[in-house]
C-alpha cells in the first residue's frame, strides 16, 4: 500500500471537487499557503528572538567591589 496510482488520483480529485466545488478550492489552496507562509514567518522569528537574547549581556543586580578598594578596617575589627 504505497502511493496512490494515477486512476486513484483522479477519483480523489473528483470527490474533492464535488464537495467543495470549483469556486472552493483555490481559497482552500490560498488558505493553506498563508497558514504555511506564517509558521514559516514564526518560527523565524522565534529563532532569532532566541539568538537575540543568548547574545545580549547578561545584567549584574549588586555591584561587585574591588577588594583591594576595601580598608582592613572595614573588614574585620581586630580586638
Amino acid at each position: 500500500m504505497g502511493m496512490p496510482s494515477g486512476t486513484e488520483l483522479l477519483i480523489i480529485l473528483g470527490i474533492v471537487i464535488l464537495l467543495f466545488g470549483g469556486k472552493k478550492i483555490p481559497e482552500l489552496a490560498k488558505g493553506i499557503g498563508q497558514g504555511i507562509k506564517n509558521f514559516k514567518k514564526s518560527v523565524k522569528d522565534d529563532d532569532a528572538d532566541e539568538v537575540v537574547a543568548t547574545d545580549a549581556p547578561k545584567k549584574v543586580d549588586a555591584p561587585v567591589q574591588d577588594i583591594a578598594a576595601v580598608k582592613p578596617s572595614e573588614t574585620s575589627k581586630q580586638a
